[in-house]
């Protein structure tokens, strides 16, 4: 309301009637030059007064192109923003200078892209909250039910196994096995969709979890660094951080072909007090793909914290992936 209120006290003439004030101006002032000068045109023009008209036209539409621009110039750039705006990388803004339609129209612009951006992060922030609990909900389900259940079929198998005859010994060890091993599996899904060891434990606990489990599974060889001394980040920032580690290391296992994988978690006060999680492998790179859902879950994922998420090409080759969440204030806020 405010915006608006601003924008309508601000309001002046239109812009087609700016326009016409401009041009009319450049040709009253040309008018009145030509009026008070001593240069006559003679029937037929002479080549020295085709000169001077040549000069005095030209003179004219310089100075109404200057003016046009200065009045329109501001319409070009809110043009190319407007073909390059992503809600999923906020603050991009036009200044707002000056006053007229044209600034009146960067200020509603950029009034406009702030509540698509409040809107979006609300959206997506109840989204995902949903997501995680559906993510605990099954979670929980598989773990009471389906892991419990595997876990009364191993003991049964073990009680059998020790009535069974000799020749049916090793028949009965190789389902105790099947199903010990889908009882490992389904913990394995439990843990990646809920991360109990997050709330237990702590954010380097876990993400020391995930990337343990991942070399271990992929077989590619991990890095990592995570600083002992971290500012606490809160429940919400720690979740983002570890499910954007999760969603990155799970693109590098799928696109990179990689060999190598570092994974870095440290505070920096490069922009403010903030914590930067890095994810660099030594795999393709990202050529020409397009960024796909997975990369545009994790953009919305930082928009949750105030986040900044950039992905790129590591300068020895590879890709790099940062996240740089600001730490909470004293009281709580950003």
């Amino acid at each position: 309301m405010a915006q608006e209120a601003r924008l309508r006290a601000g309001r002046g003439l239109p812009l087609f009637w700016r326009v016409c004030l401009v041009n009319g101006a450049v040709f009253a002032v040309g008018t009145a030059v030509l009026a008070a000068s001593p240069a006559t045109v003679s029937t037929p023009v002479l080549a020295r007064e085709a000169l001077v008209l040549a000069v005095g036209l030209s003179a004219m539409l310089l100075a109404n192109g200057l003016l046009l621009r200065t009045t329109l110039g501001p319409l070009d750039r809110l043009r190319l923003l407007m073909e390059d705006v992503d809600l999923l990388r906020p603050g991009q803004r036009l200044p707002e200078q000056g006053s007229g339609p044209a600034s009146d129209l960067i200020r509603s612009f950029n009034a406009m892209l702030d509540r698509l951006e409040a809107e979006r992060a609300a959206a997506s922030g109840q989204a995902l909250a949903a997501q995680e609990a559906e993510r605990r909900r099954v979670a929980q389900e598989l773990h009471d039910e389906v892991g419990q259940s595997l876990t009364a079929v191993l003991l049964g198998l073990r009680q059998v196994a020790d009535r069974a005859p000799a020749e049916l010994q090793q028949e009965v060890q190789l389902v105790q096995e099947s199903a010990r091993a889908s009882l490992d599996e389904v913990r394995q899904v439990v843990r990646r969709l809920r991360p109990g060891v997050l709330d237990d434990l702590g954010l380097v606990s876990a993400l020391t979890s995930l990337v343990t489990e991942y070399a271990r599974l992929t077989g590619v060889e991990v890095c990592r660094r995570f600083s002992p001394d971290l500012p606490p980040l809160g429940p919400e920032a720690e979740l983002v951080v570890y499910r954007v580690a999760q969603e990155a290391l799970t693109n590098v296992a799928r696109h990179a072909a990689a060999r190598r994988v570092r994974v870095d978690l440290s505070p920096t006060f490069a922009a403010g007090d903030a914590v930067q999680l890095r994810v660099v492998d030594d795999g393709r790179g990202l050529g020409d793909s397009r960024e796909g859902a997975a990369m545009r879950g994790m953009r919305e994922r930082a928009m949750l914290v105030a986040a900044t998420l950039t992905l790129g090409a590591h300068e020895e080759g590879g890709t790099e992936l940062r996240l740089l969440v600001p730490v909470p204030g004293p009281g709580g806020g950003r």
